[in-house]
């Protein structure tokens, strides 16, 4: 995993296994930072570390006496000089390496601070203790995946990648460890396998970033503990803006309440479409379209909003092309933007765009009276909506041209500006891809953020004659053609037994969060119940694409799918998620908690409980369960 890519400044049944979100962290263990010999002793909510300043090995003791391995040691680092206790912190020297390392208690959590000018820190190394049984990774919406699973251990590779959210976990026994790194740019994240178990090993290049920090809890042995922790983490920061205080500033955004979305093709995007969908009886959408240069009327918008649904185009402020030659309008820029605002490398070669196309524009050159011409034209419509591609995903540079020099931190900032322009500025809803959880505060839905392993995925995009390409102009095979994923990609993206929701525990109620736009719900034929299913288990819309005649075709079902999601997502939407429980053994029956309201889904073929296979019930308190079966 990148980390780049991730955040920076967030019942019933007696088979039950698992037991929802961890409960607020426990009041610290008494007492201050010891040493006992050449072993520091730092207290934590729920037992206390024991950390050895020359290998970085950290071990924990519980309240109830439990022996955790946190972190391997790491070979080689040299000798320490005797740690110093002084204000609280502990402080150490690893002169061969370079290092410095600073260990203090923080709300119950233990921190680490290492500096250094050069070099590569790989640590912490976790998953080693025997007592491990699964890891958690927020990948997509989040995966929980047992350390000792043959299969998972033979498909390791760039698993760690693609994190949404700086943390990571291992349930251990009857506790879970939690690991954040706040300092994630510079940081990345491998799975490996080692001995036929998972391991996960956190590196961070000090070239990249000179201070790196790692803060670790103990937690419960619910598969979302560590989310739920990280989200007390994130609001404990100031770093989570909810979709009720993003309504407050906009009253537009509640129409994502109870909305699936679409991406319209062809005569989809007439007026006469838009009124078909309403008479069909779907209440709540949100609707886009692509930058191909047919875009919207404003009376097809116009009818849109009629009818309560948000409208906006597709637009990308990252990529740049010469205007004689470019593929896409988005891409065109005024003046001399191509090339000159081409990011640059440390030897100065413009960084090559998405498949070769142009280059990677630079936030730090793109002027804001640039952007806020480029949004009138895009906006000019009416649209009361906008998909920011790319922004939000978390993919940073460094760039070296002279003229407009910046630190992947420095992009990270301008991306967040320009988006709180679109947002706030401008009032529009917005959306951008795959959002990392740092962009909660400026977004109000994210398309690719439920859909883990996309490793799996791009071979099989590549391969155009089977999964389709950019063609025909008004239904394009990519997004329109249907295909049967392989099983190993099924297994990989959606079995349910390993997809966990972390994303949702931590952001549920800041960032709606649904598939990617070229993954439309009729896309892949064998995993469509599972997807209906995890929509309103997680309270995920499903996305769509849409041309004239699919509209007629399959308009109808996808009324019967947005009513039946709309009844749970209207009510869930602004809550937080605050629980997530396996109720089988086999872990297909699943059940997910807003507050006073629970979702149960089986995902199995045998009833359980009265619950038949395929079905979801969601219920409050002492009320009659509505049910609701996905279709085969």
């Amino acid at each position: 995993m990148n980390m780049t890519k991730l955040v920076g400044t967030a019942l019933a049944g007696v088979m039950a296994v698992g037991c929802g979100t961890a409960p607020q962290a426990a009041t610290a263990s008494e007492g201050p930072m010891r040493l006992a010999g050449d072993t520091l002793i730092v207290p934590l909510a729920g037992g206390e570390a024991k950390v050895e300043p020359a290998s970085l090995k950290v071990t924990a003791t519980t309240d109830d006496g439990q022996e955790l391995l946190l972190s391997s040691a790491v070979d080689g680092l040299g000798s320490a000089s005797r740690p110093r206790i002084a204000r609280g912190e502990a402080s150490w020297e690893i002169p061969e390496r370079g290092l410095s390392v600073g260990v203090r208690p923080r709300d119950g959590r233990l921190v680490v601070d290492v500096r250094s000018r050069t070099g590569t820190l790989a640590w912490p190394v976790t998953g080693a203790d025997p007592a491990t049984t699964s890891l958690q990774l927020p990948s997509g919406e989040g995966l929980s995946l047992p350390v000792a699973d043959p299969w998972w251990n033979a498909r390791t590779t760039d698993l760690g990648s693609g994190l949404l959210m700086p943390f990571w976990g291992a349930t251990i026994g009857r506790h879970g460890a939690a690991y954040i790194t706040p300092t994630d740019i510079g940081t990345n994240l491998a799975v490996a396998s080692a001995g036929g178990r998972l391991q996960a090993t956190a590196s961070h290049d000090f070239a990249t970033a000179p201070s790196y920090t790692v803060e670790v809890a103990l937690t419960g042995d619910s598969p979302v503990a560590q989310a739920a922790d990280y989200r007390r983490w994130v609001i404990s920061h100031g770093g989570l803006t909810t979709l009720k205080e993003k309504i407050r500033a906009n009253p537009e955004v509640a129409k994502l309440a109870g909305a699936v979305h679409a991406y319209l093709w062809g005569d989809a995007r007439s007026p006469r479409s838009i009124r078909r969908l309403h008479e069909l009886g779907i209440d709540r959408m949100w609707l886009g379209y692509d930058a191909d240069g047919k875009g919207m009327s404003r009376q097809a918008v116009q009818a849109a909003k009629k009818a309560g649904y948000l409208v906006g185009p597709y637009d990308s402020w990252a990529n740049a092309q010469d205007p004689k030659t470019a593929d896409t309008s988005v891409s065109k820029w005024p003046g001399r933007l191509w090339p000159d605002g081409c990011v640059h490398d440390a030897d100065g070669r413009p960084k090559d765009g998405f498949g070769g196309r142009g280059c990677y524009l630079s936030s730090q050159a793109l002027p804001r009276e640039v952007i806020a011409e480029r949004v009138d034209t895009m906006a000019a419509n009416g649209a009361n909506s906008y998909f920011l591609d790319v922004d939000a995903a978390g993919e940073l540079f460094d760039d070296h041209t002279p003229s407009h020099r910046m630190t992947q931190e420095q992009d990270r900032a301008n991306r967040i500006a320009r988006m709180r322009y679109l947002s706030s500025d401008r009032k529009l809803v917005l959306g951008s891809e795959a959002a990392a959880g740092w962009a909660n505060q400026v977004l109000a839905f994210s398309h690719g953020s439920t859909t883990p392993s996309l490793q799996f995925l791009w071979p099989l995009r590549r391969d155009k004659q089977n999964w389709g390409g950019y063609w025909p102009q008004d239904a394009p095979g990519l997004f329109f053609k249907p295909v049967e994923l392989p099983a190993e990609a099924a297994k990989a993206m959606y079995d349910p037994r390993y997809r966990v929701p972390l994303y949702g525990t931590v952001l549920h109620d800041a960032v709606v969060n649904l598939d990617r736009w070229d993954l439309d719900y009729y896309k892949i034929t064998n995993v469509k119940r599972t997807k209906a299913l995890m929509s309103m288990l997680y309270g995920t819309p499903l996305n769509f694409v849409l041309s004239g005649s699919t509209l007629e075709q399959r308009g109808p079902e996808i009324a019967r799918l947005q009513q039946a999601f709309s009844r749970v997502h209207r009510d869930t939407m602004t809550r937080p998620m605050t629980g997530f429980a396996w109720l089988s053994s086999d872990r297909l029956v699943q059940r997910t908690t807003f507050g006073d309201l629970t979702v149960t889904a089986n995902f199995g073929e045998r009833p359980y409980h009265g619950l038949a296979p395929g079905c979801v019930t969601a219920a409050r308190n002492a009320m009659r369960p509505e049910t609701w079966c996905a279709a085969r």
